[in-house]
């Protein structure tokens, strides 16, 4: 009969002193995906013992970025909830000899507990790192508790762990130097070994520690700007992690069948905001053309535009964009205005610069015109199809120009043809009409 296999259980352990940053949603990630692959449980621990500093909006905070992310946990605990489980393993630490009461510090005033400590090596065998030894006499007896009502950081980390049954610690580099203090709390706690998982910081561009600076680094602003949260899951993954092989795109079902935790590297991480807005656009062609299509409907809504061509935009839009959230973005500075309203410029720019003739502009213009008007099927191909052909007759640039700019007013626009097509066969000869009128009142 073989031995049950011992259920993993990994935890997340945010303090709400702050908003949900990038990389500690990549150390929810990496917990919640080893717990999943292995059937096990993944438990949210909510480290508030800092009265001062925690404040109910980090909370919220936290819950919300991980609810859209996807990181279900299975368990939530609050350590302010837990004074007397703190208590009772800290009254039994005393009572047997592996902590005490004793000055704050030289000369102080205050009481505080310490825990006493053997003075001895300790190593483990990290998951990521290899092996990692410690002399831990140089911590001396280090202060674990304020009083019996007050336990610091280490202590509840460690009797936290014990009871909830943690048997993966999975965390960032800069936890590796409290390690050393919660295995000698762990061992006088009569915890069982936990392993332990130091993941790589993610770093800038220019490998300094990521912060403000280098731009959004918090899971709610890039929720503010419209980044998928598909797409920042797996931009999370593979910062630290790879398949080992070509793929970059993933699901977070995907990432659960597919990440391994010895395949995290040991280097620092770094944030490219180019590979991100990458990850993002395949997650968006992820969600299928009517979805997409759906969403910018939504952001379009108070537009004066109709769904037909809404319809006929999406592609265009979605092509462009890397996210939604610069769709509104696009609205606020103009840049699509030319679909909602005839565009105001002047005549000047209709000219073609390498041949700034009116007289041959209005030529073209009304050979355009005369083209259209007789297109039965005003499909993109099909306007491109007889437009092309009496521009590469009498110059692309000379004709193209002229109608590109009647359309939209812009210096950069969509090609003409794509214009024409979601303005419609009526509302592109009324545009060129325009133009027309202008070039020729200006002669």
């Amino acid at each position: 009969m073989e031995t049950p296999k011992e259920k993993i259980v990994t935890r997340f352990a945010p303090s709400p002193t702050g908003f949900l940053h990038m990389g500690s949603a990549r150390t929810a990630l990496y917990n919640y995906l080893f717990a999943r692959q292995n059937e096990g449980k993944f438990i949210l621990r909510i480290e508030d013992t800092d009265k001062e500093r925690s404040k109910k909006e980090f909370e919220d905070d936290i819950l919300n970025a991980l609810k859209w992310l996807g990181l279900n946990y299975d368990e939530i605990y609050r350590q302010s909830e837990r004074t007397e489980i703190y208590k009772k393993h800290l009254k039994k630490m005393v009572s047997d000899g592996s902590a005490y009461e004793a000055e704050e510090s030289a000369g102080g005033s205050g009481k505080v507990i310490r825990f006493k400590n053997p003075n001895i090596k300790i190593s483990w065998n990290d998951l990521i790192r290899g092996k990692i030894e410690f002399d831990t006499t140089e911590l001396k007896d280090f202060v674990i508790a304020k009083n019996m009502e007050t336990p610091l950081y280490h202590l509840a980390v460690v009797v936290d762990d014990l009871e909830m049954g943690v048997t993966h610690v999975i965390r960032g580099e800069d936890h590796i130097s409290n390690t050393p203090r919660q295995m000698l709390i762990g061992r006088a706690l009569g915890a069982p070994e936990f392993f332990y998982a130091h993941i790589p910081l993610i770093l800038a561009p220019d490998k300094s520690k990521l912060s403000k600076r280098h731009g959004a680094v918090s899971v709610n602003e890039y929720t503010r700007l419209g980044y998928e949260p598909g797409a920042v899951i797996n931009f999370l993954a593979l910062m630290g992690w790879n398949p080992g092989d070509e793929r970059e795109i993933f699901t977070l079902d995907e990432l659960v069948k597919e990440f391994r935790l010895e395949k995290v590297q040991k280097g620092g991480a770094v944030f490219n905001k180019e590979k991100f807005d990458w990850v993002n656009k395949e997650h968006i062609k992820l969600l299928g053309a009517v979805e997409a299509q759906n969403r910018i409907k939504k952001l379009l809504a108070d537009q004066k535009i109709s769904d037909e061509t809404i319809d006929k935009l999406s592609p265009i839009i979605i092509d462009r964009i890397s996210r939604f959230g610069e769709i509104p973005e696009m609205i606020e500075s103009g840049e699509l205005d030319y679909f909602f309203a005839k565009p105001e410029y002047e005549t000047k720019n209709l000219l073609w610069q390498k041949k700034p003739d009116p007289i041959l502009a209005s030529k073209h213009l009304e050979k355009v015109s005369m083209i259209l008007s007789d297109l039965k099927d005003f499909s993109q191909e099909n306007v491109k199809k007889v437009i092309w052909e009496y521009a590469e007759k009498e110059g692309r640039g000379e004709v193209l120009w002229p109608m590109r700019y009647a359309l939209s007013g812009r210096d950069k626009s969509p090609d003409p043809f794509t214009l024409a097509y979601v303005l419609g066969k009526k509302e592109t000869l009324e545009r060129l009409g325009n133009a027309l009128s202008k070039l020729k009142s200006d002669v």
